[in-house]
């Protein structure tokens, strides 16, 4: 598995979790919702560790080499991703933090914004990789 494909892993993992989180507090399942919310917030430091690793050592910017219709789609798409991941961060925070400390009037309110924006970026993570790595991959 090439380092690339380990960080679109662990996007997709986070994703499933996301998922799984919300399936399970909607069947009133607290304990399991914390417990997947809680890894899925784990997966997602990792990739953003695995991400950093992988772009500090290749030292280069990956190229999309697509041409034609899916261009503007590719960058519609990793332009969203991207100002999303950053906006998302201080928002699981403080989602986790207001679940921490039991605050779940507070946590609700900010969760319905929080699980939708990072199911998103990590979703898009996945379909970047898909599309850079896979569909149109460089020469």
């Amino acid at each position: 598995m090439t380092h690339a494909a380990l960080n679109a892993t662990l996007n997709g993992a986070s994703a499933i979790l996301l998922a799984a989180g919300y399936a399970a507090i909607r069947c009133g399942k607290r304990n399991l919702h914390k417990t997947l919310m809680v890894t899925a917030f784990v997966v997602s430091c990792a990739f953003l560790v695995s991400y950093l690793v992988y772009h500090i050592r290749i030292q280069q910017v990956i190229h999309f080499s697509g041409q034609g219709w899916i261009r503007p789609v590719y960058f519609t798409i990793l332009i969203s991703h991207t100002i999303l991941a950053v906006v998302i961060v201080p928002l699981i925070l403080i989602t986790l933090r207001r679940a921490y400390l039991g605050r779940f009037d507070k946590h609700r309110l900010i969760a319905r914004w929080t699980l939708p924006l990072w199911f998103y970026v990590s979703v898009t993570g996945v379909i970047v990789y898909y599309l850079v790595y896979a569909l149109y991959a460089p020469h």
